[in-house]
């Protein structure tokens, strides 16, 4: 047991703290010392310039600054949308004009950080820097401005299409005597690993063994079997156009060969990374995807 006795000529006699009082004296005159060392060893200037985060345990400062790097994250990913944004917008800009049609590119949302160029002001009123979940709506707002700027420039596309001197090469004829799922190119939640993904054709449901069409003449330059798209056809229609046929239970030609439009090329089926039988089919210039329904769609 710990007994202090403090003794004073103004005290008639002696004093005794008890064993709490006692305990809380000695804490005191351990921690004072500590507290006043810290102060006088870190450095003023760091604690000018850090505040409280100077004085804390380092597993504490490494938690807020991690924290701060999360946002910086959102920050640096913000800055990159909007890049991609305004770059879009001066290329489907020009695209319009080549295609002859008036620009509707989608105008940047309200909430969309805007070219520093542009002269904004005004007196600052309530100033708040963005919290994590403004700055996750922020980035959800500009990826849907950025897809439809993709859809749209997909569209002058096919029309610069429709109008060059590759319009009698187009694949403009439908792969199979079924409808397809309108919803199937372009962003969507992926039927297998539930993530957001980019769907590069369309998809035509029906049954096993369901007749496949060339969409348009051409070479076949692949027919082989592979681990996303199962059994594929590629076929060369000149020019950088390709057209690609998967998940086909049956191939029917071979590469080498000489297809013209209509021409039966393969069995629907469901091989490779398939939920169940159906066709994907795509279209590409120079190795770029583009919207099959644009060209689906302007065929007569």
């Amino acid at each position: 047991m710990i007994n202090i006795i403090i003794v004073s000529e103004k005290m008639a006699k002696p004093k005794t703290l008890g064993v709490f009082e006692s305990v809380g004296l000695v804490l005191a005159l351990i921690l004072v010392p500590i507290v006043l060392t810290l102060l006088f060893i870190t450095p003023q200037q760091v604690i000018k310039s850090q505040g409280v985060k100077a004085m804390l345990p380092p597993h504490l400062r490494g938690a807020m600054l991690s924290t701060q790097n999360h946002l910086d994250a959102y920050a640096k990913q913000i800055g990159e949308l909007q890049a991609r944004i305004l770059r879009l917008d001066a290329q489907n800009q020009r695209l319009s004009k080549l295609a002859g049609v008036k620009s509707t590119a989608e105008p940047i949302n309200e909430r969309t950080p805007v070219n520093d160029m542009m002269g904004r002001g005004g007196p600052l009123v309530k100033d708040s820097p963005l919290s994590e979940e403004d700055l996750k709506a922020t980035i959800e707002q500009m990826s849907a401005d950025l897809d439809l700027r993709d859809e749209y420039q997909g569209k002058l596309e096919a029309k610069l299409l429709q109008k060059s001197v590759l319009r009698e090469m187009l694949p403009n004829s439908s792969p199979v005597e079924a409808a397809y799922s309108s919803s199937s190119y372009g962003w969507r939640i992926d039927p297998m690993s539930g993530h957001r993904a980019f769907h590069e054709g369309l998809d035509f449901p029906a049954s096993v063994g369901t007749p496949v069409y060339a969409a348009a003449d051409g070479i076949v330059t692949t027919a082989v079997q592979t681990a996303d798209y199962g059994n594929l056809l590629k076929i060369d229609h000149g020019a950088g156009l390709e057209t690609r046929y998967a998940h086909n239970s049956k191939l029917l030609v071979n590469p080498g060969d000489r297809v013209t439009k209509g021409q039966k090329i393969a069995l629907i089926g469901s091989t490779g990374r398939s939920t169940g039988p159906h066709l994907h089919y795509e279209i590409r210039l120079n190795g770029n995807p583009l919207d099959p329904r644009e060209y689906l769609k302007n065929h007569s």
